[in-house]
């Protein structure tokens, strides 16, 4: 599973959802929802772009694999 990690980056950064916002210009309701995803769903190539450019980091620090743990019921 891939775990997404903006807010725990944002938090390190000590980087607000408006901050950010106008950093890569955009609304700061988009960056609330893309911050509370613990999932990567998906997310399109200039506004990770974006965020790597605003957070000064790789995608890599965004996005975090683990590997699916089977049911133990």
């Amino acid at each position: 599973m891939i775990h997404w990690k903006l807010a725990v980056i944002m938090a390190e950064r000590n980087i607000k959802n408006n901050e950010l916002a106008c950093l890569i210009n955009m609304n700061p309701i988009s960056i609330s929802k893309l911050k509370v995803r613990r999932r990567f769903t998906r997310i399109d190539e200039s506004t990770l772009n974006a965020l790597c450019k605003a957070l000064n980091c790789q995608p890599g620090d965004l996005l975090v694999y683990e590997e699916d743990k089977p049911d133990t019921k």
